[in-house]
């Protein structure tokens, strides 16, 4: 993660854009269930938000250093953070009732890594379980933002395909000021 990254994910405002115009719109609806996993939750702004609407949250981060933090600020809730590489998730088939990724998918380096990542989830859920989410849309001000870091852009009119082709079904996506998607693993909860 860049300098730039490190100055704004960790501020009010950052936290404030998450929990006041992404995660109520994108979870709208959704029955989170009890038990949710977060991939990449960097300091935990959506975490904190998340960890109000579940029984037990875990949040998979890659960056040891990233995990350690969320360990100490997370400490004695509902919040368990570990090191893991979403693309191989440790949990068994049919864990979660439900999984989120936000503004997090750019950062993983190629489109089959991403792919992975969203396959790892689908299995990691069990049957009716939802996959909610959010990233940022492709744009210069963005590839400069990113500069010296991992910049792989989310192209919103392929979502509904590589959702699909993965497995999921009833999946919405919406294009605003955002990319935010929602989809569900078939079967019954």
């Amino acid at each position: 993660m860049n300098e730039n990254h490190a100055k704004l994910l960790g501020t009010p405002e950052w936290a404030a854009y998450l929990h006041n115009d992404v995660l109520p719109v994108v979870t709208a609806g959704v029955d989170l269930g009890d038990d949710m996993l977060e991939i990449g939750p960097g300091p935990g702004a959506a975490t904190e938000w998340l960890r109000h609407r579940v029984r037990r949250l875990v949040a998979v981060e890659l960056d040891p250093e990233a995990t350690a933090a969320l360990q100490e600020r997370f400490a004695g809730t509902n919040v368990e953070a570990i090191t893991a590489d979403a693309t191989n998730l440790p949990y068994p088939d049919g864990t979660f009732s439900s999984a989120g990724t936000f503004t997090m998918l750019h950062h993983v380096p190629t489109r089959a890594l991403q792919d992975a990542l969203l396959a790892g989830i689908l299995r990691a859920l069990r049957p009716g379980g939802t996959l909610v989410g959010s990233d940022s849309l492709p744009s210069d001000g963005l590839h400069q933002f990113h500069e010296g870091d991992t910049y792989n852009p989310v192209e919103p009119a392929a979502m509904l395909t590589r959702l699909q082709t993965l497995g999921f079904d009833e999946i919405t996506i919406t294009v605003s000021h955002t990319l935010m998607f929602r989809a569900r693993k078939p079967g019954q909860p």
